[in-house]
């Protein structure tokens, strides 16, 4: 079996509709909106990465931001991988090159929430937090009962770091 071949970028404008249509064949993330989508896509587009696929679909994002607190911090808010590319380590690649282009610009830290339910999201993380050397620490962000009136599981921080995850002997897969 040979895996696809799969480009990593910058998101633009034009991945929103694209986006937003990813995240909702990728059950059970939460859909946003068009219009968040293409926020993400173009005001958050340093802190977000797109893969596409050889004949131009999207076919993996990963969207976060910088907390204004804390502009040392990525934040990943959602990692959609279409279904027709999974385990196939896109959701790594995509995740080492999005910490990658962040730490030029000075982020230390990754912080993300996960519902303790989802293992596949775990080991992901986990994964990523050991490829860059660095410790991580988890506790409860959003209460199930407290935040979401027990119709949502409780969502846990995971944040990790310090870490370096500039190499200038690597060559990054990202092309814009």
């Amino acid at each position: 079996m040979s895996v696809p071949t799969v480009t990593l970028r910058r998101p633009t404008d034009g991945d929103g509709l694209p986006l937003h249509e990813l995240v909702a064949r990728c059950q059970p993330l939460d859909t946003n909106s068009v219009y968040c989508n293409l926020l993400q896509c173009s005001d958050f587009a340093d802190t977000a990465i797109a893969a596409e696929d050889a004949q131009g679909q999207l076919v993996g994002f990963i969207s976060g931001y910088r907390p204004p607190s804390r502009p040392d911090t990525l934040f990943v808010w959602q990692v959609a991988v279409d279904a027709s590319m999974r385990g196939q380590g896109l959701a790594l690649r995509m995740l080492t090159a999005l910490t990658e282009r962040v730490a030029r610009q000075g982020v230390r830290f990754m912080e993300t929430t996960i519902s303790p339910d989802n293992a596949a999201s775990q080991a992901l993380f986990k994964r990523a937090f050991a490829q860059l050397g660095a410790d991580y620490s988890t506790r409860t962000l959003f209460s199930r009962a407290e935040h979401f009136a027990g119709k949502h599981e409780d969502e846990v921080l995971y944040r990790a770091g310090p870490f370096d995850a500039t190499n200038p002997e690597k060559e990054s897969e990202e092309t814009a």
